[in-house]
């Protein structure tokens, strides 16, 4: 089965306003449904009252999770094969809900900027922008954190179908939910006994706007958790960000893209190979300068 991306998180937020503020200097398009907002290709962060009921309790704020498929036949195949309940959902070994829908997401073309270098010219006549905000394009990716890591590695590579992209063997493993597309759509990280939301991620254009959109989320006063940096592993830069939907969200660009003939490979879990480099407490708005912080935060990036 091959999945095509997450197409919505459902968030339970005890501060409904707060989150939907967030969600707006985030980037993302406000619908005419209460709570749902969209981004660039349609795809939805979703989020209700925390004490909300019906809502299925989940991990941490993350209620919910919904995959895409490719059309109805696709998923009357996964229904059929899946052992869902009444309500069409089923739960990973962390015990965070999924269910499954045909995709809404509509295909977005990005216009990177292209670098310029000796012989290889790319850009004539024109600079490189300068973002003043970030609009993301999709939900990239959910990290989380695995109370029991060989449950959850067989759950979602065994039945879900994910297929492994690398891993840091007992520690960590990048699966990706179809055979050609991102670096990986879940990234497992082992935690016995301790379940959670890692991050939930945003792909953008580029550096350029991972950057801009970064420090205007400086400037309209939320708080980085990490970043910007860079992923050796996915290649990926990246900026988190504290927010008050609960785990960090992320902003990220410039990932891998894996086929059939990408091989695994198996690294050491260690600093340097979550990143390349990293600024630890952002840039700060106002002067465009780093700001001095260190790393605390305990999940993983130290």
């Amino acid at each position: 089965m091959s999945f095509t991306g997450l197409e919505s998180v459902i968030f339970g937020v005890p501060d409904m306003a707060e989150a939907q503020r967030f969600c707006r200097d985030w980037g993302l398009t406000e619908t005419p449904e209460a709570g749902v907002f969209e981004t660039l290709d349609g795809g939805r962060v979703v989020l209700r009252d925390a004490a909300t009921p019906g809502l299925p309790a989940g991990v941490d704020t993350v209620r919910e999770v919904v995959w895409g498929v490719p059309d109805q036949a696709a998923l009357d195949a996964l229904r059929a094969r899946l052992p869902l309940d009444a309500a069409g959902r089923i739960r990973d070994p962390n015990g965070l809900p999924m269910s499954f829908a045909v995709t809404r997401r509509r295909k977005v073309v990005a216009k990177p900027t292209l670098p310029n270098a000796p012989g290889a010219e790319n850009r004539i006549n024109q600079r490189s922008p300068v973002y003043t905000e970030a609009r993301p394009i999709k939900l990239g990716h959910l990290v989380l954190f695995a109370a029991d890591f060989a449950a959850m590695r067989t759950f979602y590579e065994d039945t879900l179908g994910f297929i492994l992209s690398d891993e840091y063997p007992g520690h960590g493993a990048f699966l990706r939910c179809a055979p050609r597309g991102e670096h990986h759509n879940v990234f497992l990280l082992n935690r016995p006994g301790k379940p959670g939301i890692n991050h939930v991620a945003f792909t953008l254009t580029d550096l350029h706007e991972v950057i801009g959109g970064g420090i205007a989320m400086a400037q309209k006063g939320w708080k980085t958790e990490i970043g910007p940096g860079r992923h050796p592993i996915s290649s990926a830069y990246f900026w988190y960000f504290h927010n008050p939907l609960g785990p960090p969200l992320e902003y990220y660009a410039d990932d891998d893209v894996c086929t059939e003939d990408w091989v695994p490979q198996q690294f050491a879990r260690k600093p340097e190979l979550f990143a390349e480099w990293a600024v630890a407490g952002g840039i700060d708005g106002t002067s465009r300068r780093q700001v001095v912080a260190q790393d605390n935060s305990g999940r993983g990036h130290a």
